[in-house]
């Protein structure tokens, strides 16, 4: 149970720190540990490019409300599965399977956490200023310039996730290319500002807009399952 990890969070600094004690927390062989070590490792990897920012303030706070999503989404299974966005429930009902490779567990957590929770996180970091924000804004650009991070950070720590408890990486990681292939950081997070920008817009209609939700959540679920199918994995 990991509950008891995840009290209040507020600052870049709180995300960083419940990261690192899931981390500890989560035996190798769950699948959540390589989706919350990558996360972990973007975080990092963000926090330390302050200079790099246009708005760094308005980024901290943007971390800060997404990763409370990716947190939420661990208490709900945690406490009532059956409540849980059902774009989480894949990797959370497949943390176990051996037959899967590491690399397919983190990347179905970003699939829920970008294609699902993103949109959410937008919409709320809207709010304060009763608009969505522009894309000839600063804000967007430094929403574009997370997408050079999460591919440096992605390739640096492939070789980790492809490498199986024996400590020996796999090197001809055969089907699991398609699944990378077929799952592109940058299309995601360009699809959940424009799926982020149409909630906020459906704000006026609350049933368009939760049917919408649910639509986007089941899809993503769907989604998530490709990336898990076991016939593409190899042993983690």
């Amino acid at each position: 149970m990991l509950a008891d990890l995840i009290g209040e969070v507020r600052t870049i600094d709180d995300v960083v720190a419940t990261m690192r004690a899931i981390d500890r927390r989560l035996p190798d062989g769950d699948g959540v540990k390589w989706f919350n070590f990558l996360y972990l490792e973007v975080t990092q990897a963000v926090q330390a490019d302050q200079a790099g920012w246009q708005d760094w303030p308005f980024l901290q706070q943007f971390d800060v409300v997404f990763a409370r999503l990716y947190f939420d989404a661990v208490l709900s299974w945690e406490r009532d599965p059956a409540a849980t966005a059902r774009a989480w429930r894949p990797l959370f009902r497949a943390r176990d399977d051996r037959r899967l490779a590491r690399i397919q567990c983190a990347l179905a957590g970003m699939n829920a956490h970008i294609n699902h929770d993103l949109p959410l996180a937008l919409g709320r970091l809207a709010e304060p200023d009763g608009r969505y924000p522009s894309r000839d804004g600063v804000r967007y650009d430094d929403f574009l310039h997370v997408n050079d991070i999460l591919e440096r950070v992605e390739g640096s720590v492939r070789p980790i996730l492809a490498t199986g408890l024996v400590g020996e990486i796999d090197q001809a990681l055969g089907d699991v290319d398609s699944v990378l292939a077929m799952w592109k950081v940058r299309n995601a997070r360009e699809a959940a500002w424009t799926n982020g920008e149409v909630l906020w817009h459906l704000r006026p209609a609350p049933l368009l807009r939760r049917e919408f939700l649910a639509r986007l959540d089941s899809m993503t679920g769907f989604a998530s399952r490709g990336l898990l199918l076991p016939a593409l994995g190899i042993a983690v």
